[in-house]
């Protein structure tokens, strides 16, 4: 449905203009009790109690009265010419809004007329006669007399990309028919993606940006796409919320985000998406109830600076999680009941997390390598509540402590958790972490390997 845009310039149209004669009776009125009040508040403040009488007057005082009657008369023209202007002003005013509507109705006829042949070709059987209208549909989203209407356009793309969509690897084997179409469809909707892409990565004051609208990608299944470098900047909605990616990779390398919401809850990940090299600035990003499964996660370079960002019952089984040398500022990260099967559990490889807080909560930690080597920690709170260690091996070696670090309620059952290395020249520094350094003679829990600068074993 498109909406109409110029209702609310109807509701601020000007009120109907008054009769002229109405207008003038009125106008003379308002200035004689405006000249009243002057003379009384005069009259009042020169303290005059009484006009002297004068039988004869002089040639200068009735020189002076021609002159004031001349001005009384020239202020009721100026008076009527004020009011005329005024009008004639009106006027015109009104006649160029009704003009511009005219025009924006007519613009938006045109609009609908083009936005509905553009539809009805994605609907054609004909691969090609498709992509005409994906290109329609984004040339209309550029023309678009309003904000709405571009919008509107956008909601069509996105909800092609929502629609049922067979991937080669679920199509019958040895059918050239079905993968002929498969191979066409997706043609078409990784058109959209890199239209959509196109449009993201123009200047924020370009004509036609699409920087701050909403991309509803919700339940859409992707075997693959380029978003490399572009900018959801805004308030904008960005939601992957329950979308499915199989096969192919889904780039979001360098990409930025600022300000707005981008979701990926109940999303499931069977392929490769890369978030290398991207900004995350003020935005809220959830991955919660979030599947991994055989995939390949990527955070590698990635720059968070403000902003909340959620793995909460994040489930990862035989894939990788990476995020190496990514930069934490001022950012909240929240890793709750995340799962971990037969998988490399997250890489935080030279990482650095900057005034940050960090919650791993309720961890199970059963298989793999939690490598946090060369990470440095410095300001805020990380926290390790009620994590379980149990066959993983945790890395922190030439790790740095520059803040608080909690290990509240850790468990240890055949896991390893190393502050130390190979060699003295890995050890961690810094602060040691709260909750896990048990008091100086008290055994250590097995598995758990700590500087001598932080803990003074029994004699």
């Amino acid at each position: 449905m498109i909406s109409n845009p110029f209702r609310n310039q109807s509701k601020g149209r000007n009120l109907p203009l008054w009769p002229i004669t109405t207008v003038l009776v009125v106008s003379f009125t308002v200035a004689l009790v405006v000249a009243s009040s002057v003379f009384t508040a005069g009259w009042g403040l020169l303290d005059v109690h009484g006009l002297k009488p004068e039988h004869t007057i002089t040639s200068q005082t009735l020189f002076d009265l021609v002159k004031l009657s001349f001005g009384v008369v020239a202020g009721a023209g100026g008076l009527v010419a004020l009011v005329v202007a005024y009008r004639r002003q009106r006027i015109d005013e009104e006649a160029a809004l009704r003009e511009n509507e005219g025009a924006l109705r007519e613009a938006i006829r045109l609009h609908t007329e083009r936005f509905t042949a553009a539809v009805s070709h994605l609907g054609d059987s004909s691969p090609a006669v498709r992509l005409g209208g994906v290109h329609a549909l984004a040339g209309l989203a550029d023309d678009a007399p309003s904000r709405e209407l571009r919008q509107t356009c956008i909601d069509v793309l996105c909800a092609y990309l929502r629609l049922p969509y067979t991937v080669n690897s679920d199509a019958p084997n040895n059918d050239p028919a079905a993968r002929h179409e498969y191979l066409a469809l997706r043609q078409v909707r990784h058109t959209i993606i890199r239209l959509i892409r196109d449009h993201l990565r123009l200047c924020t004051n370009h004509p036609h940006t699409w920087q701050g609208h909403d991309f509803d990608f919700t339940d859409g299944i992707f075997d693959g796409g380029d978003f490399t470098k572009a900018n959801f900047s805004g308030d904008g909605l960005v939601d992957f919320g329950g979308a499915r990616f199989v096969g192919g990779m889904l780039d979001f390398s360098e990409a930025r985000f600022a300000g707005g919401k981008v979701s990926f809850r109940g999303a499931r990940i069977s392929s490769v998406v890369s978030f290398s090299g991207a900004h995350f600035s003020g935005s809220a990003v959830e991955f919660d109830n979030t599947l991994v499964d055989r995939g390949l996660f990527r955070f590698d370079d990635a720059h968070l600076n403000g902003g909340v960002v959620n793995f909460r019952n994040v489930r990862f089984r035989d894939c990788e999680v990476s995020f190496t040398e990514t930069r934490f500022a001022g950012t909240a990260v929240r890793f709750g009941d995340p799962s971990f099967y037969d998988s490399g559990p997250p890489l935080f490889r030279e990482s650095r997390f900057t005034e940050c807080l960090f919650l791993f909560l309720h961890t199970h930690f059963n298989d793999g390598i939690v490598d946090f080597r060369g990470t440095a920690f410095m300001g805020g709170n990380i926290v390790f509540g009620d994590a379980h260690f149990s066959g993983s091996a945790v890395n922190f070696s030439c790790a740095h402590f520059g803040n608080r670090m909690s290990f509240g309620r850790t468990f240890f059952s055949g896991g390893v958790v190393d502050f130390c290395g190979s060699d003295p020249e890995h050890h961690a520094t810094g602060t040691a972490p709260s909750g896990l350094v048990p008091d100086a003679g008290q055994p250590l829990p097995r598995g758990l390997l700590l500087p001598p600068a932080w803990y003074i074993s029994a004699p």
